[in-house]
């Protein structure tokens, strides 16, 4: 009878840790343990705790003139920017919504950037400006090359 019950345990362990992977496969993931919450979207983006994290292949100052013209561009008020040696942070007022933007460098030619809209974190509204970012960098890019 032990046997038997225990076997059963052990096929519904299975069983839940199957389901847990299947529903995490997808192309969009996310996880809440505690009050941290983690999410990947299609493998570019990190959504951690209110920040939609991805990286570019761009230097750090590159990156960091991005984000300055982002926010230029979308009228952002009381803009106070913080450049470090190896980390930069910006914070604005977008639509009445706070924006957090913290740069980071990982390699010469690699930076990382994570966005936070409003108290909570707003995935849409950091995805857009994300996307801002990369269309400035990319314009940007293209001016360079002769």
């Amino acid at each position: 009878m032990k046997t038997k019950k225990m076997a059963l345990d052990i096929f519904r362990g299975i069983l839940i840790l199957c389901i847990s992977v299947l529903l995490l496969s997808g192309c969009d993931a996310a996880l809440t343990v505690g009050g941290k919450t983690m999410g990947v979207r299609s493998g570019n983006f990190i959504f951690t705790d209110g920040y939609l994290t991805t990286s570019y292949n761009f230097s750090l100052d590159k990156v960091w003139k991005a984000c300055e013209k982002t926010m230029t561009d979308m009228k952002a008020s009381g803009l106070d920017k913080k450049m470090k040696i190896s980390t930069g942070a910006m914070t604005a007022v977008v639509q009445d919504e706070k924006v957090q933007i913290n740069i980071e460098y990982v390699s010469p030619e690699k930076t990382m950037v994570a966005i936070r809209i409003g108290m909570a974190g707003n995935n849409m509204a950091s995805q857009l400006i994300h996307e801002k970012i990369a269309n400035s960098l990319l314009k940007a890019q293209n001016q360079e090359k002769p």
